[in-house]
This record gives structure tokens, C-alpha cells and sequence, in this order.
């Protein structure tokens, strides 16, 4: 679990530093929002940070329980490094696409990289793998089934507050990734 603790131990470190700054004004430092070009290292820095204690916990525990899951499988550096691209990726997808109907909030969590990690687990099994390989399915109807999938996971744990396309789009990463098996050692 050494990679899943060092996260959630990033995820301590930048809650305290906001925390503290939020005494000063300037928690949003942390905040991923439209346009990402004003302050691109928030595409990081969202991943970490929180909007309260509790939003922490709850992505901790989801988290903890996905995470050594995946990290049983990979190394220490492609596991950060895949929280890293799939929880900034759906961050962007958030604040994009959520602006595309309407005001789009700043965003913050790790909830995004949270459900790519359990999508990659969803698709990179091995009973999911023997199923595909003897459904043969087109790519394009792989694509089409991970959208659904995604759709389907977001809205069994949505709730008001919840950022939606970031969730979707985590969870789109996951599955595709987890597919091909991106994080695999061999």
C-alpha cells in the first residue's frame, strides 16, 4: 500500500497547507477552473485538495479501497503517475464540459483518479479480459460500452455537490486503460 499512503499522505499535506491558507484568503490557489491556461498547475493541485474535511474522507476511503488493488499490479511511479493524468484529465473534462452548460465551478478532489483506478480494475481482470476476448467486440463498440459504463457509475453515486463529468470521465480512463492494461508490470 506504500503508493496509496503516500497519496493520501499529499492529500494530508496539501489539506493542511489550504487550510492554512484559507486563513489568509487563498485556498482557491488549489482550484482547477475555466480557462485552464490562467493557472495551469492547478491541473495538479486539484487532484490533491479538498473543499472540506469530510469531502477528504470520503475520497480516502473510496480511495483505500481501490488503490492497493491497483498498485498490486503496477509500480509506485506509474500509479502516481496515473492519479496524476486521469484526476487532472477529468478535472479538465469537469471545468470544460461542465462550462459548455452552464457556470462551471471551480473543481477539487481526487474523486476523478478514484474512479479511474476502480474502472481500470473493472476492465483489467481477468474475467473481464475473457469476456471480451470471446465477445469480440469492435473497438468502437468498446468505446461506446466504457461510455455507457461510465455513465452508469456516475449516476449510481451521484449526489447534489458531486462534480458529474469528473466522475464520468475518471471512470472512461479507468475502463480504457485498464483494457490494454497501460499499468501492468509485464
Amino acid at each position: 500500500m506504500r503508493a496509496t499512503l503516500e497519496t493520501l499522505g499529499i492529500v494530508s499535506i496539501i489539506g493542511v497547507v489550504q487550510a492554512a491558507l484559507s486563513v489568509v484568503g487563498l485556498a482557491w490557489v488549489f482550484a482547477l477552473s475555466a480557462p485552464v491556461s490562467i493557472a495551469p498547475w492547478t491541473v495538479v493541485t486539484s487532484v490533491y485538495a479538498h473543499a472540506s474535511a469530510s469531502h477528504l474522507l470520503a475520497n480516502a476511503v473510496a480511495l483505500l479501497l481501490v488503490g492497493p488493488l491497483v498498485e498490486r499490479r503496477t509500480t509506485r511511479l506509474r500509479f502516481h503517475a496515473f492519479v496524476v493524468a486521469s484526476g487532472g484529465l477529468a478535472g479538465i473534462a469537469q471545468v470544460t464540459l461542465g462550462g459548455l452548460v452552464g457556470a462551471s465551478p471551480a473543481v477539487l478532489g481526487i474523486s476523478g483518479a478514484v474512479f479511474a483506478l476502480g474502472g481500470y480494475l473493472l476492465a483489467g481482470n481477468a474475467v473481464t479480459t475473457t469476456l471480451f476476448d470471446r465477445l469480440r467486440l469492435t473497438p468502437r463498440a468498446q468505446f461506446a460500452l466504457f461510455a455507457g459504463i461510465a455513465v452508469v457509475l456516475t449516476l449510481v453515486t451521484a449526489a447534489p455537490g458531486v462534480a458529474l463529468i469528473a466522475h464520468a470521465a475518471g471512470a472512461f480512463c479507468g475502463l480504457v486503460t485498464g483494457r490494454v492494461r497501460l499499468l501492468d508490470r509485464r
